[in-house]
């Protein structure tokens, strides 16, 4: 009798590790197959991501391979080379120590506004990014390159961020 009990025991015992090892590999398989699709997915989603940021075209409102904005300054005769960079330097060079004058509001503190950022949309407009170090917010520019390459602008509309 007490045999059997051991027998049934063991029995009981390798049926219980059979069981355990077959659930394991299945739940183990399940996984890695997981993983798997996981890893396919996120490479997938940093291949869309890699084209998006190294893709400037993707951008449509940017003066960049805007052929467009190119066609308008070659009929006046303006030259558009390097211009994104001379309108933000002419939008920068205007920061003084008494502010930007195309930043229409009052600071608070003894503290200036200046322009921070900017964005060349297109042939005649400009977005900037413009901050006191407390406060910020946005304007958007309308600008004009004659054809001595004199940059003027004037603001068209901004807002206050409190």
């Amino acid at each position: 009798m007490r045999r059997n009990i051991f027998l049934y025991l063991f029995l009981f015992v390798s049926l219980w590790v059979v069981f355990q090892y077959v659930n394991s590999t299945k739940i183990y398989e399940n996984q890695e197959a997981q993983i798997a699709r996981l890893e396919e997915k996120l490479q997938k989603a940093d291949s869309v991501s890699a084209n998006i940021q190294g893709d400037q075209s993707a951008r449509y409102f940017k003066l960049a391979n805007n052929d467009n904005a190119y066609s308008y300054f070659e009929s006046f005769g303006v030259d558009y080379t390097d211009l994104e960079a001379r309108i933000e330097s002419a939008l920068i060079s205007q920061n003084g120590t008494s502010g930007n004058p195309l930043v229409t509001y009052d600071s608070a503190a003894g503290n200036v506004f200046q322009i921070n950022k900017i964005e060349v949309l297109n042939h005649k407009w400009v977005i900037a990014d413009f901050s006191d170090g407390k406060r910020w917010g946005e304007l958007i520019l309308l600008y004009d390159v004659a054809k001595d390459g004199s940059i003027s602008f004037e603001t068209l509309q901004s807002v206050l961020y409190p």
